[in-house]
């Protein structure tokens, strides 16, 4: 008797969660530190024709290690390697991670120990933070500048976190009752700002 054919084998579906195999690392590992200006996204295009790091920098085969909002200043680093990516950017390797923050009101020493024991937000509580108060730094301004309210003084902190949730730093200082005017990242573990002017980049040592 003729053998009946087999129907073809069913391509079992990828498992969820299985770990892909990881790129081997770039033959020459590249990071750069750029001070990313007011109103600038965190991506290299946009439909919308918004302003994007192409607008600034011409390295080919770098991406951002983790995020800074269109509206924040500051320190954004960049990498071709993967590995170091996931460190700076993931949360799991606390990086500390320091903003300078101008805000609405004067902090009182409560409103400050709340940020240093963590905040309660809608996403759950936050890690403690570093939070003191901080005279005003010496900054580029800011284009547009900060609409003020003239009835309302405005004060500066700066906030230590070691984690990165969405809008986490602005969310945080409304939480205690300090709106945040101005908010610039200054320093990701080791790596800072130092003198470079908004839209500026530099290279340095990509070291894991």
């Amino acid at each position: 008797m003729p053998r009946t054919p087999r129907p073809p084998a069913k391509r079992r579906p990828p498992v969820r969660g299985a770990s892909r195999p990881l790129k081997p690392p770039p033959a020459t590992p590249r990071l750069l530190v750029f001070n990313k200006p007011f109103d600038v996204l965190t991506q290299f295009s946009d439909a919308q024709g918004r302003a994007t790091l192409k607008d600034f920098i011409e390295v080919p085969g770098v991406y951002p290690a983790g995020r800074l909002d269109r509206d924040s200043e500051g320190l954004l680093l960049l990498t071709n390697d993967g590995q170091l990516q996931a460190r700076i950017a993931d949360p799991r390797h606390k990086l500390p991670k320091t903003y300078w923050v101008q805000i609405e009101g004067e902090p009182s020493d409560e409103q400050l120990q709340r940020l240093r024991d963590g905040v309660q937000l809608n996403d759950g509580p936050t890690r403690p933070a570093e939070a003191r108060r901080l005279d005003e730094p010496a900054l580029w301004p800011r284009n547009p500048p900060v609409r003020f309210r003239k009835s309302v003084p405005t004060h500066w902190l700066e906030l230590v976190i070691r984690e990165g949730r969405n809008r986490q730093v602005r969310r945080m200082t409304a939480a205690v009752g300090l709106p945040t005017l101005r908010l610039v990242r200054v320093r990701i573990g080791d790596w800072t700002l130092d003198d470079l002017a908004p839209g500026e980049w530099r290279e340095v040592e990509a070291r894991r």
